[in-house]
C-alpha cells in the first residue's frame, strides 16, 4: 500500500504477547511460529486495535531474528517468518493504518562480557531488517531494548537497508537504568544522534513510573518521545499474570505524558483494545499546540558513554591525548580520576589501535573525544564506540567526511 500520511500525535497499538496468551498461546513456545499456526488469533487482536483507534500496528516479529529463532530450531526461517508475519499484520491493517516491523533483543553480549562482536550484531539485525523491508513495513520499531550495543547495531542495520523511519524504545528500572546498567538518558543521546526518528520507553512499568523517566528525557530530546507503558505492574494470581491498571486510569496520564514531550503513544504488557480506545479519547481532548517548546542551551552539548550521559561546552578541556597501548585501561581510569575535566581524548593512529580500543572502551565514563588523522580509522572507531563521541576540531579531516560521521554515528562536531 502507499504510505499513509501520519502526523503527530500518533497512537500505536497495545499488547500483543499478553493478548495472545489470553487466546491460548502456551508459555515457552516460539511466538512467531505459534502465530503463523493460529493466524486468526493475531488478526482478531490487531483488528480490535484498529477499531480502537490505533494508527500503527506492530507486526509480531519481536523474536524473528536468527539468534532468537535458533532457540526453537528455526534459525533458517528468518526471511519466511518475517514475510508471513508482516503479511498477516498488513491484512489486519487493511490499508487503514501503518505497519511497523518489530526488532528486539537477541541476548548477545559484546566482548569482554560475551563472545559476540559488534559486526555480528549488525549482521543479525541486517538480515531481519532486509526481510522486513522486503515485506513492505512502513517503519521499524526497535523495542524493549536493554543494551546500547544492540540498539546501535539495529539502527545501523535498518538504515543500511531502508530509508524508512526507525523508532527506538528501551526498557528500564525505576532509576532509569537498563538491565545492562545504561542510563536511558545516555541511550537517548546516542540513538537520536544516530538518526532515530523517535525515542522512548516501553514495558518497564505502569504509566506513573514511566512518566518519571520520560520527564528526565524531555530537556534533551531532539526527536518525538514515545511512551508505551504496561497496564501497571504484573501480579501472579492463580498461576496467571494480572495487570491492575484499568483503561480509564491508564489514559488519565495522557496529558502529563504530552506535556513531557511524548507524541507517540501506545501500550505494552497487559494493555488491551479498551486501553487504546480510552487513550484515543484522552488524546482527542489535548491541545498539543498549547504546550511550550522545550528550550535547549546551545552551550550545553550532550555526549554519552555507553552507560552515562555527559555534557560538555564548546571550550571543553580534553586533557592529554591518550594513546592506544597495552595500558589503555589504566590510562582511561587515571584520566577520569586524577584529571577530571569531564572529558578525555583517545587517539586512533593505526589499525592495531582499534582492537585495543574495542577491548577497553567500555571503561570510558566521561565524554570522549576521538581523534584520528585517517578517515577510515576514525569511522571504524566510531562504529566500535558504544557511546556518542565528539570531535574537537584538531586534525585535518575533510568537512564532508566529518558531516557524514555526524549523520551516521552521531559524532558531535565542535
Amino acid at each position: 500500500m502507499d504510505t499513509i500520511p501520519l502526523s503527530l500525535p500518533v497512537l500505536m497499538d497495545g499488547a500483543t504477547g499478553t493478548e495472545l496468551y489470553r487466546r491460548g498461546m502456551p508459555n515457552g513456545v516460539c511466538t512467531e511460529q505459534w502465530v503463523l499456526e493460529h493466524p486468526q488469533a493475531l488478526l482478531e487482536i490487531q483488528r480490535a486495535y484498529v477499531e480502537a483507534g490505533s494508527q500503527v500496528l506492530i507486526a509480531p516479529t519481536f523474536g524473528a531474528n536468527r539468534v532468537s529463532l535458533a532457540r526453537h530450531g528455526a534459525q533458517d526461517r528468518v526471511e519466511e517468518y518475517n514475510r508471513r508475519l508482516v503479511e498477516l499484520t498488513r491484512t489486519a491493517a487493511d490499508g487503514r493504518v501503518l505497519v511497523a516491523g518489530d526488532l528486539a533483543p537477541t541476548g548477545l553480549l559484546l566482548a569482554p562480557f560475551g563472545a559476540s562482536s559488534f559486526e555480528e550484531l549488525v549482521d543479525v539485525y541486517a538480515q531481519q531488517a532486509r526481510a522486513l523491508a522486503a515485506a513492505g513495513v512502513d517503519l521499524f520499531l526497535i523495542e524493549t531494548t536493554m543494551t546500547v550495543p544492540e540498539a546501535r547495531a539495529a539502527v545501523l542495520a535498518c538504515k543500511s537497508v531502508s530509508d524508512k523511519p526507525v523508532w527506538v524504545t528501551f526498557t528500564c528500572d525505576e532509576n532509569g537504568r537498563t538491565l545492562s546498567g545504561s542510563d536511558v538518558l545516555a541511550a537517548l543521546i546516542i540513538l537520536q544522534g544516530m538518526g532515530a526518528a523517535a525515542f522512548g520507553l516501553n514495558c518497564s512499568s505502569g504509566p506513573e513510573g514511566m512518566l518519571e523517566q520520560i520527564r528526565r528525557l524531555t530537556p534533551y530530546a531532539a526527536v518525538p518521545l514515545i511512551a508505551k507503558p504496561n497496564a501497571g505492574l504484573p501480579e501472579r494470581v492463580d498461576g496467571g499474570v494480572v495487570y491492575h491498571c484499568p483503561p480509564e486510569e491508564f489514559a488519565a496520564y495522557a496529558r502529563a505524558f504530552a506535556a513531557a514531550g511524548v507524541r507517540i503513544f501506545g501500550g505494552c504488557c497487559g494493555t488491551t483494545p479498551a486501553h487504546i480506545a480510552a487513550l484515543r479519547e484522552a488524546l482527542a481532548e489535548i491541545d498539543f499546540a498549547a504546550f511550550p517548546a522545550v528550550g535547549h542551551d546551545p552551550d550545553v552539548i550532550p555526549c554519552a558513554s555507553e552507560k552515562e550521559a555527559r555534557f560538555i561546552t564548546p571550550d571543553v578541556d580534553v586533557g592529554e591525548t591518550i594513546a592506544c597501548t597495552s595500558d589503555l585501561m589504566e590510562d582511561i581510569l587515571e584520566a577520569e580520576e586524577e584529571a577530571p575535566q569531564g572529558a578525555l581524548k583517545i587517539a586512533i593512529l593505526e589499525e592495531d589501535d582499534l582492537d585495543i580500543f574495542a577491548e577497553n572502551q567500555y571503561a570510558v565514563k566521561d565524554a570522549l573525544c576521538l581523534f584520528s588523522d585517517v578517515p577510515e580509522l576514525l569511522e571504524k572507531a566510531l562504529r566500535l564506540y558504544q557511546g556518542r563521541a565528539f570531535w574537537d576540531g584538531t586534525g585535518d579531516l575533510d568537512e564532508a567526511f566529518l558531516e557524514e560521521m555526524r549523520v551516521r554515528y552521531g559524532l558531535v562536531l565542535l
